[in-house]
């Protein structure tokens, strides 16, 4: 099995690195992912100016981009052989309910779908927790039940998991996208200059967040694993639409 890992976190982030340690012996791995900590970059192409790639000593492939340019360039020619699937992660803090639109470890779970390949985000449900081992040991048992029980090539897995201990993680649990309350506001600060700068604020707290959501489940020691689709179409409101323009011609 070849498995291409990449993250947002940049490609020496500690997430990363447990990630690679718990699936080596599972799978042939290749790592492409940003040089740098690129979150909240979603689903950014490089367009403007040419993108680096450099080998590391570990084989490693750092890329001067953003996560989806690091899956697409791997898998449109950057690698010999392509990938049997595509796994993003283990990022630093959880991307439940909106977070899912901003992220970049989703994006980068997302372009390797969109290339034809089944895909995974990984994210730990925690900004302060450094220890990923139980995050990791549950992603190599999901590659393993992938591998046992392959899933169709148009599949995409988020797997939040909470920052327990492996043995006190309640089980797995599928979950829906909750949704957070609006984002606080945006804090200003001024530079050693005087000059104004802005900080984007905080992101909501949750809101949609009862059982069946994936805050529900990582809450109460679930890993939440929600099935993503990438049609975002919302078809329930295609005919009230349709009147809606028609009344306006009429």
């Amino acid at each position: 099995m070849k498995i291409l890992l990449s993250n947002d976190d940049g490609y020496q982030a500690p997430g990363l690195r447990a990630l690679m340690e718990a699936l080596a012996p599972l799978a042939e791995l290749q790592v492409v992912a940003p040089d740098r900590n690129r979150s909240g970059a979603s689903n950014s192409l490089t367009l403007e100016h040419p993108i680096r790639a450099y080998r590391e000593a570990d084989g490693v492939i750092r890329v001067d981009g953003t996560p989806t340019d690091c899956v697409h360039l791997a898998i449109t020619g950057l690698l010999d052989e392509e990938p049997d699937m595509v796994i993003a992660g283990i990022n630093a803090g959880s991307n439940m309910g909106d977070d899912v639109l901003y992220s970049g470890t989703v994006a980068a779970a997302t372009e390797g779908r969109f290339l034809g390949f089944p895909a995974m985000a990984l994210s730990l449900a925690s900004f302060t927790s450094s220890d990923y081992r139980a995050a990791a040991r549950i992603a190599a048992d999901l590659v393993r039940r992938l591998h046992e029980q392959p899933l169709p090539s148009d599949t995409i897995l988020n797997v939040n998991i909470p920052p327990l201990p492996y043995e006190q993680i309640q089980g797995l649990q599928v979950a829906r996208l909750g949704a957070r309350h609006k984002s606080e506001p945006m804090v200003r600060a001024v530079d050693p200059r005087g000059r104004p700068i802005y900080w984007i604020g905080p992101a909501g707290g949750e809101q949609d967040a009862g059982p069946g959501t994936d805050f529900y489940a990582v809450r109460n020691g679930f890993v939440a694993v929600t099935p993503l689709q990438i049609d975002l179409t919302r078809y329930s409101a295609m005919e009230s639409i349709e009147q809606w323009l028609q009344d306006r011609h009429a």
